[in-house]
């Protein structure tokens, strides 16, 4: 895929992009090449601009997760847009895969998680621990194939790997996700995970920014973006 075809949205102050699955968001310990080298590699030739292109994270998406990414071109819009994510004035819906069909149909999950840094993992803790924080979350059970659930997720809170570990908690892992509990990995080495929508004011023009990005191609994503069109 061309990276003029992943963007969602772009002016002077923000870069939307629809993240692939497995795609490094940063530079990490692998070296790997990342989408934020992409993004202002984008930048750089679109617009022919010399020297170092800003270009700010105000949130981040795990690796194996694909969808919707904001970046920020310029200091204002990312000490805002910062703000924003902080602040929760931000809607933001993700769909997941699961092979488990979920306690309820539409449900609230609220536990504590506490993070393993060693593991790069978090846990449902039952405990008194304070390093443990609140996360909580809705889901809404919205399709089904023969073998499979997808599942509307929005987030109340912004833990480490929230989605993820409070599924998992329920007996209902992300499709492809061994370190939560699936028990065998997607071909590509994703989890079926994505971030579907957002909704919140533009940080400098304060209008409405409300997207959608389209999930990853394979044969059951597109069935069950076809239940959705």
């Amino acid at each position: 895929m061309s990276f003029e075809k992943q963007v969602l949205y772009e002016d002077n102050h923000l870069l939307i992009v629809n993240k692939k699955s497995g795609e490094l968001v940063q530079g990490d310990r692998t070296g790997d090449a990342t989408l934020m080298d992409r993004s202002k590699a984008y930048i750089k030739e679109k617009y022919n601009k010399p020297g170092e292109v800003f270009l700010g994270l105000p949130h981040r998406l795990d690796r194996p997760t694909s969808g919707i990414l904001v970046m920020c071109r310029t200091s204002k819009a990312l000490s805002r847009m910062t703000k924003i994510f902080k602040d929760r004035d931000i809607k933001k819906k993700y769909w997941a895969i699961v092979g488990n069909e979920t306690p309820a149909k539409h449900e609230r999950l609220e536990h504590r998680l506490l993070r393993n840094q060693k593991q790069n993992k978090s846990y449902v803790h039952q405990g008194n621990n304070k390093e443990a924080k609140t996360a909580s979350l809705e889901y809404a059970h919205i399709g089904s194939s023969d073998r499979y659930h997808l599942l509307e997720i929005e987030l109340h809170t912004g833990r480490h790997h929230q989605i993820r570990a409070q599924l998992a908690h329920i007996g209902c892992p992300i499709k492809g996700d061994l370190k939560y509990g699936f028990s065998r990995s997607n071909k590509d080495g994703s989890i079926s995970l994505h971030a579907r929508t957002i909704s919140f004011e533009h940080p400098v023009k304060k209008e409405l920014i409300d997207l959608t990005a389209r999930p990853p191609k394979d044969s059951l994503w597109d069935f069950f973006e076809k239940q959705h069109r």
